[in-house]
């Protein structure tokens, strides 16, 4: 995880580039990221990472450890703190960063909560397609049908797809490029959707698969390579 920050979903929206072309985007609030710690691999941590916080909160309502903590590196209280090894920047305890950390054409993975549904049924939570609705079939149109065997085993197979609560768990959206960076407004505009409701804290790093300065391969047709294949062939000298 070498780059990363802590933002809050705000919402979507859509902007339009300079040929009038329309994007869909998410706007997160990335901003301000106070660095509370910094740990090193000669340190008594053994290991390289830094440690942001983000969203300010009111002494009282954190814990006293937790507190002790922030004011040993002579920090602000926070409401989300996060740890993010092998920092690729160089920062020190009370340094301010923000989105500017990115840059536009950039691909960042999203890490956040999705929305929770509650209880659902099997249609609705495994996308099944549900009983017949026909031919004298009653009662069974949203059920899953036979979940269980004969003599052997004679149980519940484990992992069965049954219905249950649906939702809030944390889900990973990676290679979102990056469209604007708004520094004044401390705002990231990311092409794409990003787990969770408006108002949820989310995690912003850098891609793992499409890290900064990526880019995409070249692709040749095989039409190509055999065109290729045959002017060399062509030029080459004949014994």
């Amino acid at each position: 995880m070498p780059l990363g920050l802590l933002g809050k979903k705000l919402g979507h929206t859509r902007v339009y580039d300079a040929s009038g072309n329309v994007t869909p985007v998410t706007v997160v609030l990335c901003g301000p990221n106070r660095v509370l710690q910094v740990k090193t691999q000669g340190g008594k941590d053994g290991y390289n990472s830094v440690q942001l916080g983000f969203d300010d909160q009111k002494e009282q309502r954190l814990s006293k450890a937790l507190l002790g903590h922030i004011k040993k590196q002579n920090g602000a209280a926070v409401k989300r703190i996060r740890e993010f090894r092998d920092f690729s920047k160089d920062v020190k305890p009370g340094d301010i960063i923000g989105p500017t950390l990115f840059a536009v054409g950039d691909f960042i993975d999203a890490i956040g909560t999705t929305k929770g549904r509650g209880f659902e049924g099997v249609m609705k939570r495994h996308h099944f397609a549900g009983g017949p609705a026909t031919h004298g079939a009653k009662g069974w149109k949203r059920r899953s049908g036979a979940i269980g065997q004969r003599l052997f085993p004679g149980t519940v197979m484990r992992g069965m797809k049954m219905p249950g609560h649906m939702g809030q768990v944390t889900r990973t959206t990676q290679n979102l490029e990056i469209i604007q960076v708004r520094e004044s407004d401390n705002l990231l505009l990311i092409k794409g959707a990003i787990p969770g409701s408006e108002g949820d804290y989310v995690v912003i790093r850098e891609s793992k698969k499409r890290p900064q300065g990526w880019k995409p391969p070249v692709s040749i047709s095989n039409k190509k390579k055999a065109s290729d294949k045959k002017a060399a062939a062509a030029a080459a000298p004949k014994k």
